[in-house]
């Protein structure tokens, strides 16, 4: 199978149709062999009935629906763990990422050699306060990472086979797949300008709280990347920093007390100063410590209940 489809849902029973038929329609024409998994998140709507009929209608079309929700994260989790393609590419159901772009996205990955293509909604359709926190986030995310991406966030985007099955998506960590592919050694991402459409059905499941959630993950996953086999080096390396200035402020206030006899340490601000980075220091080690442990016998975090698989 040349191409899957995986696209995360939820409560978007209106653009499902009209998703399948131009999916369809651009394969059809391109001769591509493929296959659509539609992910329904938990969706309140009728989604997962048209996703049923849906099915009935395209021998292409499988479906995998989440009991409750658990975000864009878990459903495409899901849906890279039931690919078969050897080019996966991945879409929103809202119908504001155009299939006609799944051929050059093909392209880039097969004949170009990419391991992952991100696409770039450079003229957008979303209100400003969509957008500013965007264009705040992708410059953020860049200075942090060093991958050189316009749109992190953006749902349309193509990777080899192995780059799906290596990476682990989870919380909301689908924003940084970027990042994780590159930490697996999938060093070769590209970047292609992709058609944005107005959102035509539904409302935006974007919210102010997605743009915190955002910067936190972004906190996070510079810690997977860098020190999650060896959380040690990072509290460890801080909790010895600590406690060896907090040593050093003890012997000089011992070394003051012995020669200067007037000095009483227990009533100078430094005393307690030395104490508490002592303290910090054997916390912060132990924190490392327990987190050597928790890594190295941490079980599957990707668990989700699904309820029904088509």
């Amino acid at each position: 199978m040349q191409i899957s489809v995986v696209v995360p849902l939820f409560n978007e029973e209106e653009s499902l149709p009209e998703l399948l038929a131009w999916i369809d329609r651009v394969m059809k024409a391109n001769s591509f062999s493929y296959e659509v998994i539609l992910v329904d998140d938990g969706s309140k709507d009728k989604s997962w009935q048209v996703v049923q009929l849906l099915s009935k209608e395209y021998s292409t079309v499988r479906g995998i629906r989440f009991r409750r929700n658990y975000g864009k994260s878990a459903a495409l989790f899901a849906g890279f763990e039931a690919a078969n393609g050897d080019v996966v590419i991945t879409m929103d159901a809202d119908l504001q990422d155009s299939p006609d772009e799944i051929p050059e996205l093909y392209k880039m990955i097969t004949v170009d050699n990419f391991d992952l293509v991100s696409g770039w909604k450079q003229k957008r359709f979303d209100p400003i306060t969509k957008t500013l926190p965007t264009k705040l986030y992708n410059a953020a995310t860049r200075a942090m990472t060093g991958i050189y991406l316009h749109d992190f966030n953006c749902g349309l985007k193509a990777y080899k086979h192995d780059v799906v099955k290596s990476v682990e998506v989870y919380g909301e960590m689908h924003r940084y797949i970027p990042v994780l592919a590159k930490r697996a050694g999938f060093s070769n991402i590209g970047e292609k300008v992709v058609q944005h459409q107005a959102r035509k059905y539904g409302v935006t499941k974007f919210g102010l709280e997605r743009f915190l959630y955002g910067f936190l993950d972004l906190l996070s996953v510079m810690f997977i990347t860098q020190f999650s086999k060896r959380p040690m080096h990072l509290f460890g390396g801080f909790g010895v920093l600590s406690f060896f200035i907090g040593m050093c402020i003890s012997i000089y206030l011992i070394f003051a007390k012995i020669f200067f006899a007037q000095y009483r340490m227990t009533e100078r601000p430094l005393f307690f100063f030395g104490l508490l980075a002592i303290v910090i220091g054997v916390q912060l080690f132990l924190t490392g410590f327990l987190a050597e442990l928790v890594s190295r016998s941490a079980a599957d975090k990707n668990q989700y209940d699904v309820r029904e698989v088509i």
